[in-house]
């Protein structure tokens, strides 16, 4: 008689609101959590100006280049998707799975609704109707408006966006929700459209919560754990 196959478990991850973190300290938690591969799930407001790469963008391309000429810190992602304006106040978020977990099994590129549920829930629970909606595919350089994977919107705006990086151990899925438009940053770095960061971009204090980041943030972090 054949034994029966258990089916891999669901791992539920600690939990932690890290506060205020720089952009480049962010990445590097992301870092050590991925390496350690144990489940976890993080949530911070970051607290400095940044760009932030996917790991397939060069450095040194149009994207990059403009931002360390208006005095940007550029930072390379361990995720894919191209460009991110990183501001004061943007919310974050990270869960670190084991592959062993089927969450982090071969569906997991198209995790974005799973994985970010809490996101949803937390954005709905502050009063704001998020969803994860197809890409909106108008920009080759900046993520939130590009044409692959899935971007959290609100009124048929992006919002936030995330991204996954899978090694041989660990899945790791993070993202971000936008705390305010740069409009002058946002074109010069990322050459984009005024008429394209109006109609499609919005922001936590565009929508009236901007001062509520870090309720947000702990609302966040609770709803991922319970995902």
């Amino acid at each position: 008689m054949t034994e029966p196959v258990a089916s891999p478990a669901r791992a539920t991850p600690c939990a932690m609101d890290e506060g205020r973190l720089g952009a480049e300290a962010n990445l590097g938690r992301d870092e050590e959590l991925l390496a350690e591969g144990a489940p976890f799930a993080r949530v911070a407001v970051l607290a400095d100006r940044a760009v932030s790469l996917g790991a397939a963008q060069d450095p040194d391309g149009p994207t990059g280049r403009r931002a360390r000429e208006l005095g940007l810190r550029v930072l390379r992602r361990r995720s894919g998707g191209t460009g991110l304006l990183h501001l004061p106040g943007d919310v974050v978020w990270s869960i670190v799975l084991p592959r062993t977990d089927p969450r982090a099994g071969r569906g997991f590129i198209e995790g974005y609704a799973t994985l970010g549920t809490g996101v949803v829930r937390a954005l709905r629970e502050h009063g704001l109707d998020a969803t994860w909606s197809p890409p909106i595919g108008s920009s080759s350089e900046y993520c939130l408006l590009s044409g692959r994977g899935r971007v959290l919107t609100v009124g048929g705006r992006a919002l936030g966006g995330a991204a996954q990086h899978l090694t041989s151990g660990a899945l790791l899925h993070h993202g971000v929700v936008t705390s305010s438009l740069d409009r002058g940053l946002l074109a010069a770095v990322f050459a984009l459209s005024d008429e394209a960061i109006s109609r499609q971009l919005t922001s936590l204090d565009a929508l009236g919560l901007g001062p509520s980041a870090p309720d947000l943030a702990r609302s966040i972090v609770r709803h991922l754990v319970a995902t």
